[in-house]
Parts: structure tokens; C-alpha cells; sequence
């Protein structure tokens, strides 16, 4: 009986290995093709900004652009990554015209110096291709969300070169204190794959040297503390601006299009006060901190830019630019206490990170592939305590709190 048992279980984990290896294995071929495509596309918008200095005056012209693409395939009211997170919490559908709506938009936006990022459309068009081959498969809605988680972790990993943190994100971002550890293998190999065809096609993720990391101890330890303690005040600050700005652009003005044309006003401005340093996605600034030589009010630049932009309709995602924010004022934080500003900036982006999205684990794989692992001590304990502190806020509102942060007890709540 035992072992009639036994046999059984052990045929049904083989024969789920084998098909979700299989599946696996065209999501993130799949993924790591469009992934490519899409990295090359931003990659090319970007070169086009930084040579070309009239393209941030065709911010009025992306925006309409943009409205028009989305109002073309019935995309206005598309919640973005929210929409890819409350597909798998619940049974809300997405549509494939997401995809294309999303890769041009950010494209754009990118073109003409919005400050969004690349990585949160990623999500959404890895969650539509995976939704698209749950269809293409005949798969119930059980496992259509696994592929959906799959197809995330897939464009993360091809985008962003870092298939640790694509991985655990895809898995760990939907529900905090409950991962989908059935959609490990998926995402695990998926991820990889992803990032290993984008690699084997030249798109690269990003690495950085931290100049000088000290032995752990007190002192350090201290020093950190207090860096995770504002970095979690931070995050809740960069989330609370987000939504409530967004808010603030549909309830005072109700035409799209004037709204995001506001938005292009508002960012062309900004970037003629104050440089064009804030355009973009960030990592110029992530370079600068990790260098040591942010400008110390750099980071609250960074989010007024991101603000502006994201909330008026441009498209793109609010990660990099995070890893933007948390590294310039975890590099304002060293240089104002005296402690090692380049280890400073790298600890202050990873707690910002895990702040806004609650993301532990995903969180200290990126630094890992980031930064390496000499730096961990560190990395965990500004993690630990942002992610804490941070409470029930988050970037995304379609991510659920199944269980509390500081006690074991069932909460079931969306992030603020």
C-alpha cells in the first residue's frame, strides 16, 4: 500500500516535471526573443535621446501618440501591472492587445526622456505572453496563472539579466507571505532561459563594483540599521507620492489627452531647471551613487520626475526608476554620515526595492547578481528592516497581503 502510494506520487512529480520543463522551455525561448527585442528597441530610444537633445521637445508629441495607440486598441482603461498581479489573485482576464500597447509605449516614452523604466513592462508583456500560451494550451485557470507567472519571470530575466531575482519576483510579488512555489520550476527555468538568449544576442544585464565594503560589525551594523530605517520611510513616501499624484491628474483632469500633454509640459520643465540627468530610466544615476558622487537631493529629483511622468499616462515602470531613488540617497545617506557612500548607494537601492514592491527574497537575489555577494550582511539587514517598516504600502495595488508582516495571522489585504 505504502509503496503503491509512494510509486504514484513520485510518477505524478515526473510526469508534472517533464511538462512543465517542456512548457517551460518554449515560455522562455519565447519571452527571451521578445524580451530581446524589446531591450534593443528601448536600448535604440534611449541613444536617440542622449544624441539627439530636440527629442525631449516631442514629449507633447509621444503622449498623444500614446493616448491614440491605447484608445486604438481599447487599452485606456488597462490598469498596467496591476491588472497582470489581479489576473493570477483573481480570475481577471488580460488582453493580448497589452502587448503590442506597452512595447511601443514604452518605447516611446524612453525616446523622448520620460523618466519611466523598462522592467514593469516586462511584467505586463511576459504575463501576456503567458496568458496568450495558457489559451494556445487549453490550460484551466489554475495553471494559466502559473504561465502567467512563468511568462514574467521569463521577459524579467531576458530584460534585466538577472534570472535569480526574475525568478523569485514572478513567484514572490503576487502574494507576500505566500509564494506559488508550484510555479517554481516554470519560472526558474524560464527565467534562465530568458536571460540566456538575450545574452546569447548581446543584451546584457547590468553589473556594478562597489568601491569598498568593511567588515561587518557594530558599527557597520549601526550605520545600516539607520539606512534601512529611512530607506522604509522612503519607500512609503515614493508610493504614497505615485498614487496620490495619479489621482490627483484624473480627478483634476479628466481628457487623457490633456492629461498626459500636462505631463509632458510638467517633465520638459523640470528637466530644463534641473538637467536632463532625471530623464530616462535611471541607471545613469544608479552608476553615479554606486561612484559615490550622487547630488544629495538627487533622489527627491528622481522621484518628482517619475511622478510626473508616470501618473500623466507614460509608460514604462516605476523599477528602475526606484533603483534610481534608493541608490542616490542611500549615497546621500553615506556621504552626510561619513560611512562608505558606494556600499551606502547599493544597500539603499535594495532596501528601497524591496520597500515599494515587498519582495524579500527576489530582492537579495538582484543584489547578489548586482553587486556580488561580499556585500550581504549588509544587503540583508537594510532589506530586512525596510521591508518591515515599510508596512502595507507597495507600487502595486493589485498585490495582496495574505499574512501580516509582524505577527502569523491571516490578513488577506491589498497594498495601499
Amino acid at each position: 500500500m505504502y509503496r503503491s502510494e509512494t510509486k504514484t506520487a513520485l510518477n505524478k512529480n515526473i510526469l508534472y516535471f517533464i511538462r512543465w520543463t517542456a512548457i517551460s522551455i518554449v515560455m522562455g525561448t519565447v519571452c527571451g526573443l521578445i524580451g530581446t527585442a524589446f531591450g534593443y528597441g528601448v536600448i535604440y530610444a534611449q541613444r536617440l535621446f542622449k544624441t539627439h537633445s530636440f527629442m525631449l521637445y516631442l514629449m507633447p508629441v509621444a503622449g498623444v501618440l500614446i493616448v491614440l495607440l491605447h484608445q486604438m486598441f481599447h487599452e485606456l482603461g488597462n490598469r498596467g501591472t496591476n491588472l497582470i498581479l489581479e489576473s493570477i489573485s483573481s480570475d481577471e482576464r488580460i488582453p493580448m492587445a497589452t502587448l503590442p500597447c506597452i512595447f511601443i509605449s514604452t518605447i516611446l516614452s524612453q525616446a523622448v526622456g520620460a523618466s519611466a523604466g523598462k522592467e514593469g513592462a516586462a511584467l505586463q508583456i511576459g504575463g501576456c505572453i503567458g496568458n496568450y500560451f495558457g489559451d494556445v494550451f487549453h490550460m484551466d485557470e489554475r495553471d494559466k496563472k502559473v504561465m502567467i507567472m512563468s511568462g514574467m519571470s521569463g521577459c524579467f530575466g531576458a530584460i534585466f539579466g538577472t534570472p535569480l531575482a526574475a525568478a523569485m519576483f514572478g513567484i514572490e510579488v503576487i502574494s507576500i507571505g505566500v509564494a506559488y512555489y508550484a510555479a517554481l520550476v516554470p519560472c526558474v527555468f524560464a527565467s534562465f532561459i530568458g536571460a540566456q538568449i538575450s545574452g546569447a544576442l548581446g543584451l546584457h544585464g547590468e553589473s556594478f563594483l562597489i568601491l569598498h565594503i568593511p567588515e561587518f560589525s557594530l558599527v557597520p551594523a549601526l550605520y545600516t540599521v539607520g539606512l534601512g530605517l529611512t530607506c522604509a520611510l522612503l519607500s512609503v513616501c515614493f508610493c504614497i507620492l505615485l498614487h496620490e499624484t495619479q489621482h490627483l491628474y484624473k480627478n483634476k483632469i479628466g481628457n487623457v489627452y490633456v492629461r498626459i500633454l500636462v505631463a509632458a509640459g510638467l517633465s520638459i520643465a523640470l528637466a530644463l531647471i534641473f538637467g536632463r540627468d532625471y530623464c530616462g530610466a535611471g541607471f545613469n544615476l544608479v552608476e553615479k551613487a554606486v561612484d559615490g558622487e550622487s547630488a544629495y537631493l538627487g533622489f527627491l529629483l528622481k522621484m518628482i520626475f517619475t511622478t510626473v511622468a508616470l501618473s500623466g499616462g507614460f509608460k514604462g515602470g516605476e523599477i528602475v526608476p526606484t533603483l534610481a531613488v534608493g541608490s542616490s540617497f542611500g549615497c546621500t545617506f553615506g556621504l552626510l554620515t561619513g560611512f562608505e557612500p558606494s556600499l551606502c548607494a547599493a544597500a539603499g537601492m535594495l532596501a528601497t526595492f524591496v520597500g515599494v514592491t515587498n519582495c524579500p527574497i527576489a530582492t537579495m537575489f538582484l543584489g547578489f547578481e548586482l553587486f556580488g555577494f561580499e556585500a550581504m550582511p549588509y544587503f540583508a539587514v537594510a532589506v530586512a528592516i525596510s521591508f518591515t517598516l515599510s508596512g502595507y504600502y507597495g507600487l502595486y495595488s493589485g498585490q495582496k497581503f495574505t499574512y501580516s508582516k509582524t505577527k502569523a495571522e491571516f490578513i488577506n489585504r491589498k497594498a495601499h
